[in-house]
């Protein structure tokens, strides 16, 4: 993780770093004008460079914006700084499907009631014409209040479904750098 304690991007303080993977690194940080807890995601300086890398950023941005559901991290702000890029996320406190599962299996009850807040954030993104192609228990954060949809990275956008145009597997297929 690149970025240091203390380190500003516009109005945001870096508290700690969360995470990485393969196209973001993601910090807890502060929002001085709000005083607010919230996520930075920052496309790593490696990517920074590539202009495929800086269109899916962007077009992360776009697809998380255009969604407002409760079982969606909501999206803040978007910045760029000193060649840095940003997404400002709502702080989620909690843990992935991922870690979760690794202490062992879930309740019956919290599987489908996890389940079924799942199901619900990717049919609101389809039916606005946004596939969700990398749905993965490292992606979902489960709080107190649900689970949460996390990094629409590879996040497309389609026909929407209301149109009655019917999509193949092959319009939606996920292929090496789109």
């Amino acid at each position: 993780m690149s970025l240091a304690s203390g380190t500003r991007l516009g109005p945001y303080e870096i508290l700690a770093p969360l995470g990485a993977g393969g196209m973001g690194e993601v910090y807890q940080a502060r929002d001085t004008r709000l005083d607010r807890t919230v996520t930075i995601k920052v496309l790593p300086q490696h990517l920074a460079h590539t202009s495929e890398a800086r269109q899916r950023f962007e077009r992360e941005a776009r697809a998380v914006s255009a969604l407002n559901h409760p079982h969606i991290c909501t999206l803040h702000d978007v910045g760029s700084q000193d060649g840095t890029d940003y997404l400002i996320m709502e702080y989620l406190e909690g843990e992935t499907l991922s870690a979760r599962l690794e202490k062992g299996p879930l309740p019956l009850d919290v599987v489908l009631k996890h389940g079924v807040e799942i199901a619900d954030a990717p049919d609101k993104a389809h039916r606005q014409g946004i596939i969700r192609r990398d749905l993965k228990p490292g992606n979902i954060m489960l709080t107190k209040s649900g689970a949460k949809l996390l990094d629409f990275g590879l996040a497309k956008a389609a026909v929407p479904l209301t149109t009655g145009v019917t999509l193949t597997a092959a319009a939606t297929r996920t292929t090496p750098g789109t």
